[in-house]
Formats: structure tokens, C-alpha cells, sequence
């Protein structure tokens, strides 16, 4: 099965995505046993050939640069490289948003590789999130607007694994919406966040 990734259809992005994902999967599993691997040197000199050489096997065609964003002939984006959502981006922890009106919500889990102080999330790694959690909280009637000024408060340090990021619009001044949202974990809000998102020129139609 071989597709290009210009004018896919609806089944066509199905069927793709059903032969990627498996493998971002496969090598996000990776990635944190690669972290939390307690095995002898040989195993892992013998684990590090093998990666090599599935490494060559995939690199033996791709594309040039990054993925960026692309869409089927009906409109549906594959933003498929994000940092925050990529279907084929292994180091993306998948927050997967629902949306009700002007607010969006999204569960997800956090593991080893977004650790920054021990046993909780890179403040980073939560700032990220909450940027895409805004963002798609001010993306209206599919245009988007991007990050003009972002504000984040820590609260307490966020424990890794299950957590729930929510936004929402505040308000709207013209090209610019003031968003407001999120992180909590069962105890309560960890990380609070405040930004500004604009509407790009190219959009204001």
C-alpha cells in the first residue's frame, strides 16, 4: 500500500493512518523503555544495532523536511508532525481534544519522557500543552489563530500520569481572542495558563 500525501480522501487518511500509527506507537514504547531499561551492556549494544538498522530500513525514503500540515480533498487537516497532537510524531504525548462550543477539553498521560523534576512534568512540557489547548480553544469557524503573548502559572508541581487540560475563550476583541485554561490531576489544578491568539493576515476574510 503506497500513497502520496497531496488530495488523500477521507477512507484514504483511514487507511494511512492505520498503517502509521502502530509504528508512533511502537516507537513511543520505545522511547520510554529506552528511559526506564534496566538490562546488561551486551543486551543493549545488540538493542542499539537493531534500532540502527530499522532505522536505515525507514529512512530509505522520506520526505524531505517536516511533515507540516496537510489536508484531505474534504478539508480534514493532518497536522500529523505536531509536537502536541502528531499522529506520527512518537515524542507527542497525543492530547486528543473534544470540543462544546467555545471550550475544549482533552485527557491524557504523561510517562518518563516528560519528567522534569522527579516524578512530575517538565514545566515545559506543560506550558506546551496548555499553548495547544488555547490555541484550539480561539481557532474559529476553521481559521486559526496563533499565540501572541502566553501567560503560565504553576501552582504546584504536576504529577506524571492521568491528567485533564481545559480551555476556553474569555472573549473576543477582532482578530484577537483572549483564551483561558488548564491542567489538573485528581487533586485539583496544577498549572494555570492566560494568551492572547491572533488571527493571521492571510485568514481575516
Amino acid at each position: 500500500m503506497e500513497f502520496k500525501l497531496e488530495n488523500l480522501t477521507s477512507e484514504e487518511l483511514a487507511e494511512l493512518r492505520a498503517v502509521y500509527e502502530p509504528l508512533t506507537q511502537a516507537v513511543r514504547r520505545l522511547i520510554d523503555v529506552t528511559i526506564r531499561t534496566e538490562v546488561d551492556a551486551d543486551t543493549v549494544a545488540a538493542a542499539t544495532a537493531d534500532i540502527d538498522a530499522v532505522t536505515a530500513r525507514l529512512r530509505a525514503k522520506q520526505l524531505d523536511g517536516s511533515f507540516g500540515v496537510r489536508h484531505t480533498t474534504a478539508g480534514e487537516p493532518m497536522a500529523w508532525g505536531d509536537a502536541v497532537i502528531g499522529v506520527r510524531n512518537p515524542i507527542a504525548p497525543r492530547v486528543v481534544t473534544s470540543r462544546d462550543g467555545d471550550r475544549v477539553w482533552a485527557d491524557f498521560e504523561v510517562g518518563a519522557a516528560y519528567e522534569g523534576p522527579s516524578g512530575h512534568v517538565h514545566g515545559g512540557v506543560s506550558a506546551m500543552v496548555l499553548d495547544h489547548m488555547l490555541g484550539e480553544a480561539a481557532a474559529h469557524a476553521d481559521k486559526p489563530r496563533f499565540t501572541g503573548t502566553l501567560t503560565i502559572r504553576y501552582h504546584r508541581p504536576t504529577p506524571m500520569g492521568k491528567l485533564r487540560a481545559e480551555a476556553w475563550i474569555a472573549r473576543t476583541e477582532g482578530v484577537k481572542a483572549f483564551a483561558a485554561g488548564h491542567i489538573r490531576d485528581e487533586q485539583g489544578v496544577t498549572v494555570e495558563a492566560e494568551g492572547v491568539f491572533i488571527t493571521p493576515r492571510w485568514a481575516r476574510t
